[in-house]
């Protein structure tokens, strides 16, 4: 489901959000989890963050949490920081 969509019909029911993103090509089920080779950093796979966030502000989500499991993930999470905080919608 397009998470954007989903955040439209039942955001107001959360207060935090974990982001999270795929590599481009990456298989999607519906567990919420995949391979840590999956992960990539935030802006780099095949989330549309602008149109996330901006349902999730428009939800009334107050809490972001980065969830990156790849075996990079101290490279990662300060690209992740860096795409998020330069977001514009």
């Amino acid at each position: 489901m397009d998470p954007a969509k989903l955040i439209g019909k039942h955001g107001s029911r959360f207060k935090l959000m974990h982001v999270k993103d795929l590599r481009k090509g990456a298989a999607i089920n519906l567990t919420g989890g995949a391979p840590d080779e999956d992960s990539v950093a935030v802006g780099q796979g095949q989330i549309n963050w602008p149109a996330v966030v901006k349902a999730a502000q428009a939800a009334g989500i107050e809490y972001y949490f980065i969830e990156d499991e790849a075996k990079n993930a101290v490279e990662q999470i300060p690209k992740s920081l860096r795409y998020l905080e330069s977001l514009k919608f």
